[in-house]
């Protein structure tokens, strides 16, 4: 379920979703819906090459506003009123049908008052679950017992299957709220990080970020392999059609096709996007900021590149806004992952240690482009301050077309491990040498490895660091064990000296011979 005790569910999102109906024209006849505890519209036909047709039409027509039903009511609910409406599960759709995943809905409020309008499946064609207060469990005096039937909704949340062990009433795995955000649960039964559907400009310098809604949502039918789900995202500059099949197993798997059409130019155009948080972790802590050892929803960018190489960024709060770039062709993968799992780095009982890490898998030809890492500085966790996307090189212009395949991954770990020795954490502390005067300038880094290459090493075999930085000099450098009784457990130490405060790339690797024993750590240090 979504979690109670999120200290940014009602901040993290500012927008929400819009207006349609069913795409395509009503057919003379229709079978009569299963379907008795919602209330529904008439039907048309539904396809997803009819939903692509709707947004290739509508990219050619002036920009729909967003639907807002009865602002005056909305604008009343405020988070503490909108945590008091709850849905009653006896109406929540599937619940009496064959379908294994019930589905219920989130109300209007003050922090998502745009409707979106969603539709169910049946027999391809597509009715609108029509909004009504007797959905929803309220208090009597609850001020959104005034808002008109058939007002919509502001999303929705799949829950577990009803032949499942979990009590689905309970326990829901999916959840669309805000714009196109939508986040699922991962292995370890805990909402983290989100997705969305497209990135538009975030963070781009003499540019707005747009933030595109999915304003009409259309369920069903369910399959063998999980639910499907399709989508209409509907922004000033952008119109696209989605299909999402979602699959319920270790973790969730979803598999995204997408066709979006620009209206608008866009300098930063964001596919794949996922949004975490990250304030601090082992690598740097400002003294007595928080009683927590670490605090984040993610703790580093991995990625695969098209030449098989393994790559680990290590996420920054940053002293300023920065837009890193990794280009690539054709990817094999990339995600924002959440590496640490031990409960004590955390203390916490929102439970970090459990977030989902989420993998991005190209499937089919994506081309030229650049996995893109924004940071942004942030003093406290209710912030999303994380944002990694894959940028095509072909131009985001108005009247442009693109469509792209992926699955998302969203589990404990990276889908498809590379059997290199990884890194586990980085370490910041002064440089120079324990009993000795500690130069100015100069930061000793800790950059932890773990790893069956590295267990395998013959007694009294050390691995080589190769070091690389774009700017600056390395000394005192030298690997060891670590003794805490986990095999292959090292650490790779060294000085960097330089001067001034730009931003330094470094990267380090481990080497036993001629032959490469770990993945490739980068990073970016701040100097201060």
């Amino acid at each position: 379920m979504i979690e109670k005790q999120d200290r940014r569910s009602f901040l993290k999102v500012a927008a929400a979703t819009g207006a349609l109906g069913a795409v395509g024209a009503r057919p003379a006849e229709a079978a009569a819906s299963r379907i008795s505890n919602v209330k529904l519209g008439e039907p048309a036909p539904f396809s997803y090459d009819a939903l692509k047709q709707e947004a290739q039409r509508l990219v050619r027509e002036t920009y729909r506003k967003p639907n807002i039903p009865a602002p005056e009511i909305t604008s009343q609910i405020d988070y503490e009123k909108w945590g008091h409406i709850t849905y009653n599960t006896d109406h929540a759709l599937f619940a009496d049908t064959k379908e294994r995943f019930p589905i219920e809905f989130f109300h209007l409020g003050m922090f998502f008052k745009k409707a979106v309008h969603i539709h169910v499946v049946e027999n391809g064609a597509a009715r609108e679950i029509l909004y009504d207060t007797s959905y929803f469990n309220m208090p009597e005096d609850s001020v959104a017992r005034q808002l008109p039937p058939g007002a919509g909704f502001a999303g929705f949340r799949i829950q577990e299957s009803k032949e499942g062990s979990l009590d689905w009433k309970k326990n829901d795995w999916v959840a669309f709220l805000g714009a196109s955000y939508f986040r699922a649960i991962g292995e370890l039964r805990q909402y983290g990080l989100s997705a969305r559907g497209v990135a538009l400009d975030t963070w781009q310098a003499g540019a707005s970020e747009e933030f595109p809604d999915f304003t009409h949502i259309y369920v069903g039918p369910e399959t063998e392999d999980g639910v499907v789900l399709h989508a209409l995202l509907e922004g000033p500059s952008i119109v696209g059609a989605y299909k999402f099949l979602m699959t319920r197993g270790k973790g969730v798997v979803m598999d995204i096709d997408c066709a979006l059409y620009l209206r608008g130019k866009f300098t930063r155009f964001g596919i794949a996007p996922l949004t975490s948080m990250y304030w601090f972790s082992e690598t740097v802590k400002p003294t007595a900021v928080d009683w927590r050892p670490e605090v984040h929803d993610s703790d580093g960018l991995s990625m695969w590149t098209g030449s098989g190489e393994r790559l680990w960024r290590p996420l920054n709060n940053p002293p300023r806004v920065i837009a890193s770039a990794f280009g690539d062709n054709n990817p094999k993968g990339f995600g924002l992952m959440q590496r640490d799992r031990s409960y004590d780095h955390y203390q916490d009982n929102v439970f970090y240690d459990r977030r989902p890490s989420v993998w991005v898998e190209p499937k089919g030809d994506w081309g030229e482009g650049a996995v893109q890492l924004i940071e942004i500085p942030t003093d406290d966790e209710i912030h999303d301050n994380i944002v990694a996307i894959w940028v095509p090189e072909k131009p985001a212009v108005p009247g442009a077309a693109f469509e792209f395949s992926y699955r998302l991954h969203w589990l404990a770990d990276e889908p498809y491990p590379s059997g290199l020795a990884r890194c586990v954490a980085t370490r910041l502390g002064n440089g120079g040498q324990p009993g000795k005067p500690r130069p100015k300038g100069v930061r000793k880094f800790m950059v932890e490895f773990l790893g069956e290459p590295l267990a395998k090493l013959p007694f009294g075999v050390k691995p080589e660091p190769i070091l690389w930085a774009s700017r600056g000099s390395f000394s005192y450098i030298y690997t060891e064990a670590v003794f805490d009784g986990v095999p292959g457990h090292w650490r790779a130490q060294f000085d960097l000296t330089v001067d001034g405060t730009d931003p330094v790339e470094m990267r380090l690797y481990l080497k036993n011979g001629d032959t490469v024993i770990s993945e490739n750590w980068l990073y970016q240090y701040h100097p201060f």
